[in-house]
């Protein structure tokens, strides 16, 4: 689905703007300097609604790099396709004393077709010019027109784009003909709207702000666009979208457009086809089992493309072609599937999403196109609410994983849309364990096996590996365990594909000079198999809360065969900690020649206080040094 559309994608990402000529880097205030990688000098933005298939945009930026990681903000990058064309695109590069460097126009962009490789249908292009400028600081001055021609969705306003920006001044003005009507949205905006009329009799909105500083980056902060300044601005009565036309206030009203003018049409299917589901549900009571064999037939016959050309952005292929030529998008995919299980009298909502391993729901309060990306199906059984992924040939029935899961959806129904939220995949659903019986012999080396099940959102922990050539197979499970001279002399993997669905490894292995052997002692890491990645960096005087977007449990457990003659000399205390945020327990016991290893981490999804950041660093510092903790045997005498 082009969830933002290619004129959003624009505006995204060319964020700042131009109303001075001295861009001596000295004149910018002192206050914006500190935590600043980019300073935006002006921006200025200009939407004008002409008429229902005419909106024009006017773009103005200047903004000056002060180091190396800001370059990205000086990276001119412009989408345009058949329904969003583009004019006068020209800029000037300046040093950091404000004099003139360079020009740029329209013929030094490089101009490439946007497709991903999922694509077939797609006529989006980019523009994008790259200063080719390593003396810091510089500033980099353009601006660009573009004509839309529709009216269905406008751009946000984000004024300061990203935590390491500061921002001298920006503005957003939208303009409109007094009978178009608009709704606004305004989120952390200090000074609201400014309503007027200009020279031509159209209704005017500006914000502006100035003076915004830079932020330092705090890890596992709240979702930025949730703390930053942005504007959003929907149509309240009639607009036009590629030929289509339509109004809405809210978000019954949007599902109600989307059902009746996009997709109620789009759903016949040949007889033949609805005789086949028919058939092959006959016999099943079931509605839920019926569903499940539909949804593992359509995932056998068809395979993702994406569609991004016109309408097509919004409005899925008609169920008959998806069923004939056994391809299509999330649109087309999840609007084939709706079709199949009609035809067996199963009911389900088309429901659009913003997808992402970053949790994100649309605003309860205020309905527009612009805040989805993905579309999925909803099955409202009387039971229990089943959601279904359309995309994936390999994704078990009611399965959504991390890109989908915890958030707000449309359903667009024939009643109209209603949000609704799909399952939550709590931190002990979202389990990983692993039990594994090693032999650790004289000479330090590892011999066993072990079995790992992975559950919750790390069922797909080993999606990308299962679906390798068996010997790339073997480097990744390589790169993924902290064993040094890892051999596997084989390895499996079984997928049972449930609602709650269960992927399990099987590895046996072996690995010369695991253990490190000198003067009679054997040393080495009891933890063999999962240890803590990475800490968390240190911050000091922190002012955004503690974020953690999804949480999840680790169990783990390893038991040794010790090496004949030797004994336990040395081994790591137990250590056990429990936060609001999490849990972590480590424990070794010893019984005749064999030594247990038992491991278990916690971490809870969920927002806390800033004062318990500290905390959480300490949690995994300590986690990490448990982890990483030796057993020294010693040889008796």
């Amino acid at each position: 689905m082009k969830v933002l559309t290619n004129l959003l994608l624009l505006l995204a990402l060319s964020t700042r703007a131009v109303a001075q000529e001295n861009y001596d880097t000295s004149l910018i205030p002192k206050e914006l300097l500190p935590y600043a990688s980019a300073v935006v000098r002006n921006n200025e933005i200009s939407i004008e609604v002409k008429d229902l298939d005419n909106t024009y945009y006017r773009i103005k930026t200047a903004v000056t790099v002060l180091n190396k990681n800001g370059d990205d903000e000086a990276d001119v990058v412009v989408f345009h396709d058949k329904a969003n064309l583009i004019k006068n695109i020209k800029g000037v590069v300046y040093n950091q004393f404000g004099k003139p460097i360079g020009k740029f126009s329209e013929s030094d962009f490089q101009d490439d077709g946007a497709v991903s490789q999922s694509s077939l249908f797609e006529d989006t292009k980019v523009k994008h010019y790259q200063p080719a400028v390593t003396d810091y600081p510089y500033t980099v001055v353009y601006e660009y027109e573009f004509k839309s021609k529709q009216t269905l969705s406008f751009a946000d306003w984000e004024p300061k784009p990203s935590p390491d920006v500061s921002v001298e001044k920006s503005s957003y003005t939208f303009s409109c003909k007094p009978d178009f009507k608009i709704r606004y949205k305004e989120l952390n905006i200090l000074t609201p709207v400014v309503k007027g009329t200009n020279k031509q009799g159209e209704d005017t909105y500006t914000w502006q702000v100035s003076n915004i500083k830079a932020s330092k980056y705090e890890p596992y902060s709240p979702v930025y666009e949730k703390m930053n300044a942005r504007v959003k601005v929907s149509p309240q009565a009639g607009f036009n979208y590629l030929g289509v036309s339509g109004s809405f206030n809210d978000w019954n009203g949007m599902g109600k457009w989307i059902y009746d003018k996009l997709l109620s049409s789009r759903k016949a299917l040949p007889q033949s086809t609805i005789s086949k589901m028919q058939e092959i549900t006959a016999g099943i009571a079931d509605p839920k089992e019926k569903a499940k064999k539909i949804y593992e037939y359509m995932q056998g016959k068809t395979h993702y493309i994406s569609v991004q050309v016109g309408i097509g952005g919004y409005q899925p292929f008609l169920a008959s072609d998806v069923d004939q030529q056994n391809y299509g998008d999330c649109k087309a995919l999840v609007n084939y599937t709706q079709s199949l299980l009609k035809a067996v009298d199963i009911d389900s909502y088309y429901c659009i999403v913003k997808s992402g391993s970053l949790k994100s729901s649309p605003l309860a309060d205020f309905a527009s196109m612009n805040q989805f990306d993905h579309v999925i199906l909803c099955l409202p059984f009387k039971s229990d609410t089943t959601f279904l992924e359309c995309t994936s040939q390999q994704i078990p029935f009611g399965f959504l994983g991390d890109f989908t899961d915890d958030r707000d959806v449309l359903a667009c129904t024939p009643n109209g849309g209603r949000l609704i939220h799909t399952p939550k995949y709590t931190a002990q659903n979202n389990l990983q364990q692993c039990k594994a019986s090693f032999t650790l012999d004289a000479t330090g080396q590892l011999t066993g096996d072990m079995t790992t099940t992975f559950r919750g959102t790390q069922y797909e922990n080993r999606e990308g590996i299962i679906h390798e050539a068996p010997k790339e197979q073997v480097k990744s499970l390589q790169r993924e365990y902290p064993i040094n001279n890892l051999d596997i002399e084989k390895f499996g993997y079984k997928q049972d594909k449930k609602i709650q669905p269960v992927t399990t490894e099987t590895i046996k292995l072996i690995a010369p000079d695991y253990g490190s052997v000198a003067n009679g002692k054997i040393d080495f890491i009891a933890n063999a198999i999962n240890r803590v990645g990475s800490v968390p960096k240190e911050v000091r005087n922190r002012h955004t809360d503690l974020y953690i977007n999804r949480g999840y449990t680790d169990e783990d457990e390893i038991t040794y065969k010790l090496p004949k003659g030797y004994h336990v000399d040395i081994r790591p205390a137990p250590l056990n900690i429990e936060k609001p945020f999490g849990k972590f327990s480590a424990q070794i016991t010893v019984v005749g020649d064999e030594l247990v290893y038992k491991r278990k981490i916690q971490v809870n999804e969920g927002t806390y206080n800033k004062d318990l950041y500290q905390e959480f660093v300490d949690f995994y510092q300590a986690a990490t040094e448990s982890d990483n903790s030796n057993v020294t045997l010693v040889k008796d005498n």
